[in-house]
């Protein structure tokens, strides 16, 4: 099975109608810190990380991998999306659904607005295009009812619901579909 490893990294820049995803520049270690460090965007993520741990930890140029895109709205960074290969920590194994796996977290003065959809519809729609035929698979709380309406619109299905870190997650799978010749 193939993942988001065998990745061609970096792409071109993807653009849709307001937003436009890229690889990580150094510019972008203060939003990628706000965002770990948020109480908001990490409430189904096991909390907020320490702002003084993530100033030490976070690299001058975060999230060079492959993967891993930057989420900009007029030129500032709002979020990332990351297709980051599946490795199934969780009760039972789920990689037979698929080997990569779809996060993403948006700044909360970004939330509300479409972005997180149009951000990973395009980032999904990329990776069918890298790699024909390969699932894609999101894990969430299901309290988290964004994320819970955010799978449902980018078309995931689910697999199983499950208890893991005291609450009840969701599992779902995407099929991506080979482009068309």
């Amino acid at each position: 099975m193939t993942d988001s490893r065998d990745l061609a990294w970096p792409p071109a820049p993807i653009k849709t109608e307001r937003l436009v995803l890229r690889e990580s520049e150094a510019g972008d270690r203060a939003v990628v810190i706000e965002l770990n460090a948020s109480p908001e965007v990490s409430t189904y993520l096991g909390g907020p990380r320490p702002r003084a741990e993530l100033e030490r930890t976070v690299p001058e140029v975060p999230g060079q991998r492959p993967g891993f895109f930057v989420v900009e709205l007029d030129g500032a960074a709002i979020g990332t999306v990351l297709l980051d290969p599946h490795e199934p920590e969780l009760p039972g194994n789920r990689r037979e659904a698929g080997g990569t796996g779809l996060g993403y977290l948006f700044l909360p003065e970004a939330w509300g607005q479409g972005y997180a959809t149009e951000a990973c519809a395009a980032a999904l729609d990329w990776f069918a295009g890298a790699l024909p035929g390969e699932p894609v698979v999101l894990y969430t709380q299901t309290a988290n009812v964004r994320s819970m309406r955010l799978a449902a619109k980018l078309g995931f299905t689910e697999v199983e619901r499950f208890e893991a870190y005291g609450a009840e997650q969701w599992f779902g799978v995407w099929p991506s579909v080979a482009p068309l010749a």
